[in-house]
């Protein structure tokens, strides 16, 4: 079966909700040199890139486990270093391809991320990937953050599908727990956690990557 190619049979979901970073967007440059020059700059250690992934993936990017009492002016700096590298992002491999192949089979895609609301809209601009989305989902003063499932329950609503009727794919832990906590189905990228932590965490299955969840929906 071929992208573009229309299934005789649906999926048994009416939705897929995305996370964008490690997940359909390789974002992570921008995210790394911001937070090592604000770490630096507020006399803490940096971090490597991995821990920094598996840092965000857990839902603590808020910077209150990192900069306590001081996050407010951390996260400005950590803002302003990251608007300076805000466009250097790529897609992760396949990832237009899936996203061409769900919106060929009518399901609503949506983007649920722990970005803010402005940086997701440029980035997904930049690509060229917002019409794809019924919805876009980032932080904002009002929202609450993975894994607390405020945001699936916006983008769903926005969507018009019952939580029960999504699937969340995301490649950090809090958005498993996100979606467990809103009865959504969670499906796993092992890009920064071993599929063993991603099912502890609630995904029903974890694969290697988008490539190989896109050949496992393709199946179904």
């Amino acid at each position: 079966m071929t992208v573009g190619t229309t299934k005789t049979s649906p999926m048994p979901w009416k939705a897929v909700l995305f996370d964008l970073d490690g997940t359909l967007l390789d974002g992570f440059a921008p995210i790394t040199y911001a937070l090592n020059k604000t770490l630096i700059e507020f006399g803490l250690e940096p971090m490597d890139e991995v821990a920094i992934q598996r840092h965000t993936g857990r839902g603590e990017c808020s910077m209150i486990s990192l900069f306590g009492d001081r996050r407010e002016e951390a996260g400005k700096r950590f803002l302003e270093f990251h608007d300076e590298k805000l466009f250097d992002v790529t897609p992760m491999a396949e990832a237009t391809e899936m996203l061409e192949m769900l919106h060929q089979q009518g399901l609503k895609l949506a983007i649920v991320t722990s970005k803010s609301q402005i940086r997701a809209d440029q980035q997904l601009a930049h690509l060229g990937w917002t019409d794809y989305f019924g919805s876009i989902i980032g932080l904002t003063p009002q929202r609450r953050q993975k894994p607390d499932p405020h945001t699936i329950y916006l983008a769903c609503e926005a969507l018009q599908v019952s939580p029960e009727h999504a699937l969340m794919i995301g490649d950090g832990i809090a958005d498993m727990k996100a979606a467990v906590n809103a009865s959504t189905t969670a499906v796993g990228v092992c890009h920064s956690f071993t599929s063993d932590e991603l099912i502890e965490a609630g995904a029903m299955l974890a694969f290697a990557d988008l490539p190989a969840i896109r050949q496992w929906m393709l199946k179904l």
